[in-house]
């Protein structure tokens, strides 16, 4: 299954981004996985919406509100699964990362390897870690981007999981050495 990740620009509406999050679950149904909005990291006039089956363009062209669109064409790796949708409440923490081109599949791994433990350890639910669309640069650069999608608590047990003793964090360390650049931003779900 592919999806396809959104980063808008909305006006200045105060309640755009819930506007926008009416209108895609009228206009597009299941194929809406989820709509977020900014809470660290990102602008305020920002929503981030992800969509299945590559569905959402028509509707997200449309949206009220909707000044400015990036997209990004995405592969699920390890997660999600069985449509199992993000789940309600916390934060959402989306971390992208650039890698060496060739460490997908070892990155992918060593993801996979401390995800156990890290959930078993923290109030954190992995919901999908993404192989975005080889574009033109990264061609250039050798490189490839991933997108992980991670639930927590809070901002708090975001801070506590960053504890370098757990053997999540020590498979992390490892997986950091393929990582060239690391960006993560925090947002709420609000559809």
């Amino acid at each position: 299954m592919a999806y396809d990740y959104y980063s808008l620009t909305l006006g200045r509406e105060r309640t755009a981004q819930k506007a926008l999050s009416d209108h895609l679950r009228g206009a597009m149904g299941a194929e809406l996985v989820a709509v977020f909005a900014p809470v660290l990291g990102f602008a305020s006039d920002t929503a981030l919406v992800l969509v299945k089956d590559a569905g959402g363009a028509a509707a997200i062209a449309s949206a009220p509100g909707v000044v400015a669109s990036e997209h990004h064409s995405l592969t699920p790796t390890l997660r999600p699964a069985d449509d199992v949708p993000p789940l309600a409440g916390g934060i959402y923490v989306h971390n992208w990362f650039t890698i060496d081109g060739d460490a997908v599949d070892e990155f992918v791994r060593l993801s996979g390897e401390a995800w156990p433990d890290f959930e078993a350890r923290f109030e954190t639910k992995i919901f999908g870690l993404f192989l975005a669309a080889e574009s033109d640069a990264d061609r250039v650069s050798g490189a490839r981007r991933l997108l992980l999608m991670t639930r927590y608590r809070d901002l708090g047990e975001w801070q506590t999981s960053r504890d370098p003793t757990s053997a999540a964090m020590q498979v992390f360390a490892r997986r950091r050495q393929l990582t060239r650049v690391s960006l993560a931003r925090a947002c709420q779900l609000i559809s």
